[in-house]
């Protein structure tokens, strides 16, 4: 698949067929583990608004609690059926990013962002951690700080031109200038993605024994946009999604109105944006799809 097909209906349609399929196995196993997992950004926004995916969405978020998601990468391996797979640093060698993906084994879903990423990206479903946020906003402002860094190193080291939308000319032949250098400067003095997600990790589960009642998406580049409260989260209620059901934070609402404003309302259709797939191979399943 080329890059103008990226907006079509029947390709998309292929995409969440096998997304839906790999939703419900992670929700399979979510449930065998009692591991609680929550539907998270475009996917809670399709899940409320379309009962389902965003039409134009290529992908899935969810969300877990640290402890959970630990517990789901130690023991969700031996429950996945074997068309599954998770992939992270610890892993995968050349992984470059700060959460997981439950991925499907034999397909591809490189988006343009990633092209020129080692890791050769398949169709998966995105797992993201949420961690303790400190109950003082300078402590808070210090970590997401620190988050940030290690985490842009991290996709630097895997990726050397990140996709830039809307900048070109000099600024873009710079930025990529500088990237690139950083990039190429980690590899020559051998700075492995595994390393740079370990420091990632440890500033983002410094508080993770605290008593606090917040968390925060640190993979974010605005985690206080994106922090939620314990009873936010939780109890977590059930909703429809295509043909499947999926759980999604209690007060979802309150979530999605903090991070996106009016989600209800369609935005208009210059900003429907996805992941811009750059190559598509949908492997021993093409021909079981419509």
């Amino acid at each position: 698949m080329t890059p103008d097909d990226s907006a079509d209906p029947q390709m998309l349609r292929r995409i969440h067929v096998l997304l839906t399929r790999m939703l419900a196995e992670l929700d399979r196993v979510c449930r065998r583990l009692e591991v609680s997992y929550a539907a998270y950004g475009g996917t809670a926004i399709g899940a409320v608004r379309h009962k389902g995916f965003i039409p134009w969405d290529d992908d899935v978020d969810v969300l877990m609690p640290r402890r959970d998601y630990e517990r789901f990468l130690s023991q969700a391996p031996d429950l996945l059926g074997e068309r599954f797979r998770v992939d992270n640093t610890r892993t995968i060698r050349d992984y470059p990013f700060m959460f997981s993906k439950l991925v499907l084994k034999d397909t591809l879903l490189i988006p343009e962002f990633a092209k020129d990423s080692t890791y050769r990206m398949p169709i998966s479903l995105d797992i993201l951690p949420v961690d303790n946020v400190p109950a003082s906003p300078r402590a808070f402002r210090a970590m997401s700080r620190n988050t940030w860094l290690w985490g842009r190193l991290l996709f630097l080291r895997g990726t050397p031109r990140p996709y830039l939308i809307g900048i070109t000319g000099p600024r873009r032949t710079a930025i990529y200038a500088a990237t690139s250098t950083i990039h190429w400067i980690m590899r020559g003095l051998g700075i492995t993605p595994r390393l740079l997600q370990s420091r990632w990790e440890k500033a983002a589960r410094r508080y993770e024994h605290a008593d606090t009642d917040r968390m925060a998406d640190f993979s974010m580049r605005d985690p206080e946009n994106w922090a939620l409260t314990k009873d936010e989260l939780f109890p977590l209620i059930e909703a429809p999604f295509e043909d499947i059901t999926v759980m999604l934070p209690h007060k979802y609402d309150v979530l999605l109105r903090r991070g996106y404003g009016d989600y209800m309302e369609l935005p208009p259709p210059d900003q429907r944006r996805n992941h811009k797939p750059h190559v598509i191979d949908f492997g021993p399943y093409a021909s079981t799809l419509p």
